[in-house]
């Protein structure tokens, strides 16, 4: 099970969010809104014969921008469960993963994009594979 697949997989299941757009790789320009994923840590060996490896993601939730009035609206109800559940929805990831859980949401924010403020949250994410 390749790192490629896990991302693939993870961008499947947050493809099933209407209207939002998944980048599996840290794009060049992003255009909200938008769910980045990016890998932040892998731990080997968590099984007996190196049967268990967990993958750390972050999503970067970018809504719209700051100022706009129903940015918050729609980061909260991606945060009341919408990308928890779509995340959660294949746990398998397409078969390759064993389980994913979106363990936290933190660090809601602005964030700068081409000389604007955008409105974001960032999510954890726990693959367990081989």
């Amino acid at each position: 099970m390749s790192i490629a697949d896990i991302r693939a997989g993870l961008g499947k299941n947050l493809g099933t969010i209407r209207g939002l757009r998944v980048a599996t790789e840290i794009p060049d320009n992003p255009s909200p809104p938008i769910a980045v994923l990016s890998l932040d840590s892998v731990s080997y060996d968590n099984a007996f014969k190196k049967g268990l490896v967990l993958y750390e993601f972050t999503v970067n939730l970018i809504v719209g921008r700051v100022a706009e009035r129903d940015s918050q609206r729609k980061l909260d109800t991606y945060i009341s469960g919408v990308l928890k559940d779509a995340v959660e929805s294949d746990k398998t990831l397409d078969g390759s993963a064993y389980d994913v859980i979106v363990t936290e949401m933190r660090n809601i924010g602005a964030v700068s994009l081409n000389d604007a403020s955008y409105l974001a949250a960032e999510f954890s994410i726990t693959v367990y594979s081989s």
